[in-house]
């Protein structure tokens, strides 16, 4: 029997376990980079991270955190959605999705919001085509060193 469900990932242990499958989004953190991240992510951002098990293997994991702003007012931003490469394409990323979704609307807030690489043009397509997203703005970026 299938068995899936949905976890909060909360301690080192539990975070580093995610590490396989987030590495294949960001694939510029090694795991120790990534452990602190996410850490302080969850400590000062309240940046929350959810992995789906399959039969108690992650196969997709979602980080997101609450937000308020002006533009958006309460909504709720999708920072990291990824599936694991052998898994894509059997409904988890919309399960994710769709569990984000509900959190949100739980606790109060108005919409979720996402950015996707200019790259990702599958990703683009589920967004816009299957979870109903809409293209709302560019993101700009600037590093400061």
């Amino acid at each position: 029997m299938n068995r899936t469900n949905i976890q909060e990932l909360q301690s080192q242990k539990e975070i580093v376990e995610a590490y396989p499958i987030m590495k294949q989004l960001r694939s510029h953190l090694d795991q120790e980079t990534y452990v602190g991240l996410v850490s302080e992510a969850q400590q000062k951002d309240r940046y929350r991270m959810y992995a789906l098990n399959q039969n108690e293997k992650i196969v997709a994991v979602v980080g997101f955190k609450p937000m308020i702003t002006l533009y958006y007012g309460r909504f709720i931003w999708v920072c990291d959605l990824v599936t694991d490469d052998h898994q894509r394409s059997k409904g988890y990323g919309e399960l994710l999705l769709e569990f984000v979704h509900d959190w949100a609307k739980e606790h109060h807030y108005e919409s979720v919001a996402l950015s996707s690489g200019l790259q990702r043009t599958k990703a683009h397509h589920f967004y816009d085509h299957k979870m109903g997203y809409d293209k709302v703005s560019y993101v700009f970026k600037t590093d400061l060193k």
